[in-house]
């Protein structure tokens, strides 16, 4: 069972290795990003998974926001 880390969404060591997921699916914070950063469009993303809502998707960027907004970050990839 997953443990909510932020208001809608959550971690399981069982769902993708524990990443970041919107509650209750396998959709990762990780991959609504991706999508949206390489032009995907909120309907597109939401015709492609329409078990999710707008909601959900605006809860994963504000998610990513929290984490983003941390003063360190350690080992920066290249």
């Amino acid at each position: 069972m997953g443990k909510e880390i932020y208001p809608g969404i959550e971690v399981d060591l069982e769902k993708l290795g524990g990443k970041p997921v919107i509650k209750g699916t396998r959709i990762s914070v990780e991959l609504i990003l991706e999508k949206l950063a390489t032009g995907e469009t909120i309907e597109s993303i939401l015709s492609a998974y329409p078990h999710i809502s707008k909601e959900d998707i605006k809860r994963a960027l504000a998610f990513a926001v929290k984490v983003l907004s941390k003063e360190e970050f350690g080992e920066l990839p290249e």
